[in-house]
């Protein structure tokens, strides 16, 4: 990846940014709109989440990090620090890596 390509996307990035303050203004938008937009932040990290812990050089691999992701999910379904889930998910993934689970 070049510096040329980061700038471009960047100020693509920064442009749908503008074109949407210039768009929306200050009007509000309608209830199912803001609901549905306040939903996307966490669509987006669920699948970004996904995406690396099945992927490996574009194939589905299913391993150890899958052991530290459901570590993980149920750490923070139990609310628990966001440090102690990270620290969790990174002990049970070394440890299924060390003991050879799942591949």
């Amino acid at each position: 990846m070049t510096w040329t390509l980061v700038l471009t996307l960047s100020a693509i990035a920064y442009a749908f940014k503008v074109a949407g303050l210039v768009i929306v203004g200050g009007r509000t938008l309608p209830a199912v709109v803001d609901r549905c937009l306040g939903l996307v932040p966490a669509a987006l990290i669920s699948a970004l989440v996904i995406n690396d812990t099945l992927s490996s050089a574009g194939a589905l691999v299913i391993d150890a990090r899958v052991v530290g992701v459901g570590v993980a999910a149920v750490a923070a379904w139990r609310k628990a620090p966001f440090v102690v889930v990270i620290t969790l998910a990174a002990a049970v993934t070394a440890a299924a890596r060390a003991l050879g689970v799942l591949g």
